[in-house]
């Protein structure tokens, strides 16, 4: 949602979506919509204020993301300034990504990952660094993996091909709700 300023000036508006896979035990549950606004980020600073982490739901360095989740994760999003240095510690064996909304950003291979691309992390560390020569601006998502089996198609994401035919089949019933 932007807010009156947006509304009176207009300007670029940037948006990120994000759909999480719910753990087999919550995939029932009902959809549900979490209103978040600015003023319930917490923002974390590192390496003398040139890293800022607004953390939207997990936990970074004791500050706690408003948004609520069926499974631990993290998403933050990171904004770098140049010559800004980012170390952090994560749970072992969580799956991590970076995505490059503004960058690049050199990771401590020594890879680079430009704008608009996204890095898959190895799971196998817990500390990830990264480096900024230019202003960068970052989504981290990390988590939990759920250990479970995958099956997708179209908008659904399901556990077996079964309950996947089985939500084709709600939705062309019109059990998922119908806009008027």
């Amino acid at each position: 949602m932007h807010g009156a300023d947006f509304r009176r000036d207009g300007g670029v508006f940037e948006v990120v979506q994000l759909w999480v896979n719910l753990p087999i035990a919550h995939k029932m549950t009902p959809p549900r919509y979490q209103s978040i606004t600015a003023d319930q980020i917490p923002v974390v600073e590192f390496d003398e204020g040139k890293v800022q982490a607004r953390v939207i739901a997990g936990e970074l360095r004791g500050a706690k993301g408003p948004a609520e989740t069926f499974s631990p994760m993290l998403v933050a999003e990171l904004t770098l300034q140049p010559g800004a240095q980012l170390g952090l510690e994560l749970p072992a064996g969580w799956t991590t990504l970076l995505g490059v909304l503004r960058g690049p950003v050199q990771l401590c291979d020594g890879k680079t990952v430009e704008e608009a691309e996204v890095a898959l992390l190895d799971p196998t560390g817990t500390r990830f660094d990264l480096a900024a020569e230019r202003a960068s601006h970052l989504i981290l998502l990390a988590g939990e993996p759920l250990h479970e089996p995958i099956a997708g198609r179209g908008p659904f994401v399901m556990t077996t091909d079964d309950e996947l035919a089985q939500a084709f089949a709600d939705f062309r019933a019109g059990k998922m709700g119908r806009l008027s």
